[in-house]
Formats: structure tokens, sequence, C-alpha cells
């Protein structure tokens, strides 16, 4: 999967026409920086109406801030935003609490100690920046450019991936692939030869059918999806809900299918069994589009749902139901690609299922199933050319993971870290990613660090891993700083401009305004010719036929509309090799994999012992916002679900407090029990995020349990290295 291939998705609109036309209607229609009343002293009175985009995850939605008497006041959605709507999850609209957080990082941070000992003297910016430069050209000298690496997460990271690129390394990576999104855009882009994307492509609210394996809609707060996930819901929808618990998400499906975890494959070719066999696949546009259909179908003759039943658990008659109920409302059935995907280490496989599965619905590139996403092109920046690497990137030594190609995988990084091969890696520069509760094995990323000259950390809060940094530099929050541009694919193109609602409170710094100061300091400062980052806005937008000014004032401008659907008049290309839909993938049995999926028995826990699982919950991030005092009041702690039979059994009660222990002797926090019909006997659950163990974040010290705490066995994928980390099993430990 190659960069070309990533991108081929985004279909580009005619900016300079369309946003020239947006310029010149800006008197009727001006929404942001609106001012109550006139400035009294250097303190608007009032209320000022500031637009901006969220940055509590991923998603980026359009929201006014408001702030009263020159104080922040709260956020909600920008109704011009096509992400938000008008409207915030519940934890953007206490994102305002960031910037409240008293364990806030306060001013650049050196250690004094050793890595670990989370022991500190605050020190100047220049005496930081400096410090950083000179170990980067030591590094340099010594090793390589390519020997310093950066784990960045958001669109915060932007400016630094232009620095760190203008050293001369490429070795720039994101958990989000290799332990989030990777598998299912490689096991889409095999079948389809075009990947997903950020937010996905996915038509939920013209859905007649949507089903959902393990993804957890309206617990997995993503705002546009869950939006749509109620409009089909209030359209009467068939929801198929499959997950070993009864999520939120299940409360509202027609079937819920309590499946044995680790069996999701078994379940999908069972489906695809009987579609196929009943002739019940959308047979016109199969034969128009297919590649290796006859091969594929005699693949999964033998899995038919009497197959799947002792291997998922599920009745052969609830598989025939569920797969004719898909059929029956097919183009319109869709078959949900997930998010987290990495569970078991052949998710690859499972996602290219999934994508099969869709395919035989008809549902690629129809209504009700993946529109064709658009995006904005606002010009980059003309800055010189970067510098080439003679080495490449030492994520994936000799090609490894054939199918890993786009996107670099965190823990191969990690593990050239430890190793040296393919060559030495001696500096981490980290922004805004608690490597801590974001990669598997603690134990490892802790032997990496132990190995680098220098590890930087940049972040809003003393989270776990700035504990283990030689130096800590603390960011303004998202209120209090400029962005890069959002111009994210979607059902229509927009551009979206972040910028400051309130000034920091202390010695913090935006992220574009260190990287820029880093680069001077490394002798690389004409890759930043720009004199602030309001003349780099400004010079991009107005190639666009947009100004910075006017952007502060809406926000948000959209594109056009365009057809984004095949019946529509969207041109129907397939960038596999074949041009078509890969039902059988020649590419696959190439490299030795299977060109179609098949199912894998995956290891059993022993006697006493529960699978771990994990997920998310509506009001936090990821490990982020648990110290955000707006969020951490509606969840402080994360609970355990466990099967009330078992619970019995174990003489265990809600609300009390016990600890786990995996197989490998870890024990963990402490963690409230949560008794329950909602989640079978093999399992148990919680979310993820918490029991940081943080001094510094004195509201979250210890708060909960972490299951990344527990993840110290994960299996890789093959194809693309994406590391399953549904792996591991627990038992429980009573306080004494």
């Amino acid at each position: 999967m190659n960069s070309l291939s990533r991108r081929r998705f985004l279909k580009i609109s005619g900016a300079t026409i369309a946003f020239a036309g947006a310029a010149t209607s800006m008197g009727t229609f001006v929404k942001g920086a609106e001012k109550v009343e006139e400035k009294t002293g250097s303190i608007v009175k009032g209320i000022q109406k500031i637009p901006t985009y969220c940055d509590v995850c991923f998603w980026k939605c359009g929201a006014i801030a408001y702030v009263k008497d020159g104080n922040l006041w709260k956020i909600e959605g920008n109704p011009d935003d096509p992400l938000s709507n008008g409207r915030l999850c519940p934890r953007g609209t206490g994102g305002i609490g960031a910037s409240f957080d008293k364990d806030r990082l306060r001013a650049p941070l050196m250690r004094k100690s050793v890595r670990g000992e989370d022991k500190w003297v605050e020190v100047t910016w220049d005496e930081a920046l400096g410090y950083i430069a000179d170990k980067m050209k030591k590094i340099k000298v010594e090793y390589g450019p390519e020997a310093m690496a950066l784990f960045s997460h958001g669109v915060g990271g932007n400016f630094f991936k232009h620095t760190i690129k203008a050293y001369g390394s490429p070795n720039i990576t994101a958990p989000s692939f290799a332990q989030c999104r990777g598998p299912r855009e490689t096991g889409f882009e095999l079948t389809f030869g075009d990947v997903l994307g950020s937010p996905e492509r996915t038509d939920i609210k013209n859905a007649k059918c949507l089903v959902l394996l393990g993804s957890h809609l309206g617990e997995n707060m993503h705002n546009t999806q869950v939006q749509e996930f109620a409009e089909a819901v209030e359209n009467d929808a068939s929801i198929i809900v499959v997950d070993p618990r009864f999520s939120v998400a299940a409360s509202k499906a027609k079937y819920f299918l309590p499946i044995k975890p680790g069996t999701d494959m078994a379940l999908l070719l069972a489906w695809m069994n009987v579609i196929v066999k009943e002739e019940l696949y959308d047979k016109e546009y199969v034969e128009k589009f297919e590649f290796g259909f006859e091969q594929f179908a005699a693949e999964i003759a033998e899995n038919t749902p009497e197959w799947a039943y002792p291997v998922t658990g599920i009745d052969p008659k609830v598989i025939r139901e569920t797969a004719r109920e898909m059929a029956k409302n097919k183009p319109a059935s869709l078959v949900h690609p997930g998010r987290h995907t990495t569970w078991y280490g052949d998710d690859a496989q499972r996602s290219r299922a999934i994508a099969l599965l869709n395919a035989l619905l008809g549902s690629w590139g129809r209504k009700g199933g993946f529109y064709t996403p658009y995006s904005t092109r606002i010009p980059g920046y003309p800055y010189p050319a970067y510098p080439k690497s003679e080495k490449g990137t030492a994520d994936n030594p000799n090609h490894k993971y054939p199918f890993a190609e786009g996107e670099l995988i965190s823990t191969g990084l990690r593990e050239a870290t430890i190793t040296g091969n393919p060559y030495p890696i001696k500096g981490w520069l980290v922004y805004a990613t608690n490597l801590m509760q974001s990669l598997p094995n603690r134990e490892e990323t802790i032997k990496a660090i132990q190995n680098l000259d220098l590890m930087v950390v940049v972040d809003v809060v003393p989270s776990e891993i700035t504990g283990w940094a030689d130096v800590v530099l603390p960011e303004s929050t998202y209120l209090e700083r400029y962005d890069d541009l959002n111009t994210a694919p979607f059902r229509e193109s927009f551009v979206s401009l972040r910028q400051p609602v309130i000034d920091s409170p202390n010695d913090q710094k935006p992220n574009w305004w260190m990287a820029k100061k880093l680069a001077e300091k490394l002798g690389l400062g004409n890759y930043y010719p720009w004199k602030n980052i309001e003349e780099y806005l400004d010079t991009r937008l107005k190639s666009a036929g947009l100004s910075l000014e006017i952007m502060k004032k809406k926000g948000v401008v959209k594109g056009p509309k365009q057809p984004i659907f095949y019946e529509d008049g969207v041109p129907p290309v397939f960038w596999t090799p074949s041009g078509k839909i890969e039902f059988y993938s020649l590419r696959l049995k190439e490299h030795g994999f299977d060109p179609v999926p098949k199912f894998t028995k995956h290891e059993e826990p022993p006697a006493g012992y529960f699978r771990l699982l994990f997920g998310r919950a509506p009001v936090h991030t990821f490990a982020k916002t648990q110290s955000n005092p707006i969020l951490k009041d509606m969840m402080e702690e994360n609970e355990l679900w466990v099967n009330n039979d078992i619970a019995r059994r174990y003489g265990l009660k809600s609300g009390q407090y016990i600890k786990l222990k995996n197989t490998d002797g870890i024990v963990s926090n402490k963690i409230k029990v949560k008794a329950t019909e909602r989640i079978r006997t093999d399992c148990v659950y919680m979310v993820h995020g918490f029991g940081q163990n943080s001094k510094r974040l004195r509201s979250t010290f210890l708060k909960g349990a972490s299951d990344s705490q527990l993840v110290t066995k994960y299996n890789t994928d093959p194809l693309m290295g994406g590391t399953g980390m549904n792996v591991n099993f627990v038992t429980f430990e009573w306080e004494a």
C-alpha cells in the first residue's frame, strides 16, 4: 500500500472558484468573533463568539467558543461545520476544562536525575531548546539524521513533522496506525484499492441495515457517526450488533449476537457463505466489478453456519437470519469497518473479510454504504525541498510486513531503538501521545527509552511518558493556539481554522512556535521563512481565494456540493492491480498469504483466567482527558465488567475494589467491580486510559486500573505490523 494509493480517495474540489464566491458573500454571513460590547481597558466586556475546531479527539469538529468578560465560558458546535452540525459530543463540550486543569505543565522542565524518577528543574525556553538542539546536532554527526524519530498524534504535530523532515529524518510515526486503524486500511485497500480515511467514509444515516462488530457507537463517541447512528435508528434501520458485551449500541439493535471473543472471522465467513450459497448478493454489482469471485466462492464453501456455531456460539438459525437481513436491505447495508481494529494479530485479514462482505452487498460507493469523500485543496507553503534520506525508514527492515507501506509502524521504531536494526535510533521527540498507554508492553517501551541519548516530550499535562523524558515542553491547549488548517476528506469539502480563544496562563507555548524555534537553533531557519503562524496561514489561504481574516470570522468554509455515490455519477474506480474488486487477491498469494481470509483459532484463557477486553467512554479520549476537571467529574475512574455468574462464583460484588493479575504476573491498580448480565462469562472489560501512575497528575494518580499495564503480550499482524492486543488474560486478586 503506497502513499499514492492512500491519497487517491481525496477528490479535489475547485477550491479557488468556490471560495472566491464565499469571500464575496461575507457581508451577509458572518458568524465569528462577534463582540457584544466594546473594549473597556484591556478586557472585552460582554460575550465574544470565536470559531475554532476541537482537539479533544481526532475528529476535529468545528466549534464556537464563548468568552464572557474576558474569561473562557463555554463551547458548542459550529452549525456551519459539516462534522459537528452545530453539536459537540460530551468530550468536546467539556474540552474547556483542559485550560483550567490545576495539574497543567507550566514551564519547560529538564531532568535532574535518572530517567523515570520524575525529578525536574524548571528552565527557560532558550535553555530547553538549546539543550535539545545541541543533542540533536550531536546525534546527527554520530549516527545520521535518521537516528531521530518523532512519535506524534493529531494535527498539532504537523510543524514538528516539518522540522524533523528538514533535519533529515523520515522516521515519523503515530500509534494510530499500528495500534488502531491500520489493519482495516490494509484490508480495504487490498479489496477495493482504497482506504477508509479519517473521518471514515461511512454513510450511516442512509443505511437501512447497519452491522457493528465490536464497534461501540455511543460509547466510542465519534461525533458525526453518533449523530448519523441516531438518524439511522430514527429511520428504523435494522441494527445488528456483534459483541461479547451488551453495549449501548446493542440496546438499539434488532439482533444482538453475543459472540465468543476472537471468533469474528468465523462469523464473517459464515455470513458470506449464506449470501453466496443462497445467491442473495448484489449480482449486477458483483458481475460488473468482480475479480476472482469464483475462487472466492469455492474457498468459503465449507464455512457454513453449522461450521461456525461451535466456534462462535451463535446459533446457525441466527446466522442465516442476520445474513438475509443484510441482503434484504442491500445495497444500503453497511458492515461498519470499526476504528480500533487491532485485536488478535490477524486483523488485516479480518478487515478484508468485512470489506468482502460489503462487496457482496454492493455497498462500496453506494448510498447507505460507503461514499466518495472530497477534500479541499489548500496549497502548501512554498518550503525548500527536504533532504533525502540515504537509509530510509527504520520501522520495517527488509519489508518484513509487505503491506505496511505508507505509514510507519510505531512498535517497529521501538524495536529498532532496542536492537539497532536496521540502524540505531538515538533520539525520540514525542508529541501529544502517552506511549505508556498507547503502545503494548510497557517494559519494551522503557527498554527502548533507556537506549536513547535524547528524549523530548511535548504535552499539556505531566502524563506518564513525560516522567521518562530528558526535556518536557509545556504546550498551550487547543483553545490557546493556532494550529494547521483542517481539510479532512468528508462527504463535502471544507476548510476549518483553529485559532486562540484565550491566552495561555503561564509559560506554555504553541507547537508551531516550539518547532520553529527548534529549527532555527538547528540551523534550519530557512525552512521557516514566515515570521509567525498568522503569516503562514494567510499565505496558504490566499492561494485558495480565502484569507485568514475571513476564516477567523467564519471558522469554517465549505466547498460546493458534489456527487458522492456511483448512482449519482461518481465513476467507479478501483486502484487494485486488476482494476476490480479483488475477491481473490493475487497480491496476497504472491507474498505467501491466504488470498481469501481464513479463520484461525486463537489462544484460549487458562483455567481461572478471563480474556481482557477494553474500550472507550463517551466522556474521555484515550488517556488524555482523565485530569480535565469537567470530564473527570463525569467519570473519575473506570470499572471492571464481570458477568454476574462469575461474580457470584468468586464472591465479588458491584462497588467492591479488586486488582487484576495477568499471566505474566503483572498486577494492576485497584478497580471497582461492575457485576452485570451484559457481558459473557469468558471475558472482562474496562474502559481504556485510567490507572495512570504519574504522581504529578495528582487528580488521576492511580484512579482505576490500566489495561495498558496488563497488555504485556501482543500478536503482530504479518501483513502490516499491527499489534493485536486482545490476547491477554487476567484473574482476580483481592484487596488486603
